[in-house]
């Protein structure tokens, strides 16, 4: 698996090659019912979800920190094929390049589907932040660089940490940042841009918190 995703980081294209104005902005997310994966698509324009899809797919392995894309994949792809609507970008719950092949979820949906994605995850898989991201403001972004933990030369800029929601500074708690990063056909500086216009109040990109529901529903 691990040979699998060398191969499929070495056909991903981590830099820009969707178009200047994106219209149509996917999520994807799953849910499970025991060995079987439900994965929920919602295609959104304008803040109004146009189309939604599901699959399910029997699970082949269990979860395996690094190999998330040879549990969830399938369902992923299933669902997004299921879609009428060709999305200009995919955003997923899951790494794209912050991970130790460069070859996360959203690296393998994108290059599978030859469609720009991005990972969105909630906690960092690999990589060194640039500095602290402990209760960063609204709106900040901090590199995520590779380190010797990740198949690039050290210092490469593999994604953000993005911080799209954040309590008042005399709140008792704080939110932790997002870990953006390319899947395909995206950049590292690109996907930050797309995540935080996609947000709509909430921590989670607006079209991946309502895959997110609708997996739910769906399970």
């Amino acid at each position: 698996m691990a040979s699998i995703q060398r191969r499929i980081s070495k056909r991903a294209v981590f830099g820009d090659g969707i178009s200047e104005s994106v219209e149509t902005v996917a999520g994807v997310d799953q849910a499970f019912n025991d060995d079987t994966a439900v994965s929920a698509a919602v295609v959104m324009r304008d803040g109004d979800t146009i189309e939604t899809a599901t699959a399910r797919r029997e699970t082949r392995i269990p979860y395996i920190p690094g190999l998330l894309a040879f549990r969830e994949g399938h369902a992923v792809v299933a669902s997004l094929r299921a879609l009428e609507t060709t999305p200009d970008v995919v955003l997923v719950d899951g790494s794209g390049r912050i991970h130790p092949r460069q070859s996360g979820l959203a690296t393998h949906v994108g290059v599978a589907l030859g469609i720009p994605t991005v990972g969105v995850a909630k906690s960092l898989l690999c990589g060194e932040p640039l500095r602290s991201v402990e209760r960063l403001e609204e709106g900040e972004r901090v590199p995520i660089l590779a380190d010797d933990g990740i198949d690039t030369p050290d210092g490469t800029t593999v994604g953000y940490a993005v911080q799209t929601k954040q309590y008042a500074p005399d709140a008792s708690t704080s939110v932790n940042p997002l870990y953006v990063s390319p899947g395909h056909r995206v950049s590292a500086e690109t996907v930050s841009d797309i995540v935080e216009d996609a947000c709509d109040g909430y921590k989670l990109p607006e079209p991946v918190r309502r895959a997110d529901a609708l997996a739910y529903e769906a399970k």
